[in-house]
């Protein structure tokens, strides 16, 4: 196991909490070493300052990533807290049929992961439109700061055992077989979903157009007050009036700090 003083863990830490928002007691220090041993064996590093020089120095991004991946979780799984799907199919997606005139629907994944969220999204809504989805533009945007991730994502394969969770319809309609073990994400299934790498502490969010629905669940458990108010505050701003905002049910927004109006539990509106 690496060693880490607790000088150079608070250095590190600081840093992650600049880069990625992510905020680390030091109670999650042995949790870092480990995350850290297969990047220091990678590298070839053998103590902390030749492994944090590489990364402060490093121009190319490479370091910044390959230090997002090992300390990220890329825990999630389709239809996770299946309640917010529940209310994005039968109240959110009727009123932007009858609300959004140019027929644009334009929902955001932030922090997909592997993908997982983003599916089930999608074809909630492709169920929803159905032969009326010609007519629209449904595709859905997905950012993560895992590139890693991402690429599990865009290859949609999932262990059966990820697969036998769904309802059968959806089993039959948008999966087929990829090998003895795994079913892929049919095709024109993987094309509804736009996966792009994107880090939400980044300064200036590149969106043209705002979004009518935002998921961004089981993310800001990892970031303190502050950053979550600021992550918050971005949100709002990039929704249109009437969106929605779905975060997970282990977090929540300070009402006395927001300008969004609460819902349900970990759903808030833009009025």
């Amino acid at each position: 196991m690496i060693e880490l003083t607790d000088k150079e863990y608070n250095e590190l830490t600081d840093y992650i909490q600049a880069k990625f928002g992510i905020h680390l007691g030091a109670q999650k220090k042995n949790l870092v070493k480990g995350r850290l041993q297969k990047i220091f064996m990678h590298r070839g590093f053998d103590a902390f300052p030749m492994y944090y020089e590489y990364l402060i120095k490093d121009a190319s991004g490479l370091a910044d990533v390959e230090l997002a991946d090992a300390i990220t979780t890329n825990h999630t799984f389709f239809m996770r807290e299946p309640t917010h799907f529940e209310f994005y199919s039968k109240e959110v997606l009727p009123f932007l049929y009858k609300t959004v005139k140019d027929r644009d629907l334009r929902i955001w994944c932030a922090a997909c992961s592997t993908g997982e969220e983003a599916y089930t999204l999608a074809m909630l809504t492709a169920d929803f439109f159905s032969v009326k989805q010609e007519q629209w533009d449904t595709r859905l945007l997905a950012t993560d700061i895992s590139p890693e991730a991402l690429d599990y994502a865009r290859a949609g394969i999932y262990a059966d055992e990820a697969y036998r969770s769904l309802p059968e319809s959806w089993r039959r309609i948008y999966f087929s077989r990829y090998d003895l073990d795994h079913h892929q994400v049919k095709e024109r299934m993987r094309a509804a979903v736009i996966f792009r790498n994107f880090n939400l502490m980044e300064s200036v969010y590149p969106f043209k157009r705002k979004f009518h629905v935002i998921f961004c669940r089981n993310v800001m458990i990892y970031f303190d007050e502050p950053t979550i108010m600021r992550l918050a505050r971005k949100f709002y701003d990039l929704l249109i009036p009437g969106g929605y905002l779905f975060i997970g049910h282990s977090e929540v927004l300070d009402r006395s700090s927001t300008s969004f109006h609460y819902v349900l539990p970990a759903i808030y509106r833009k009025e």
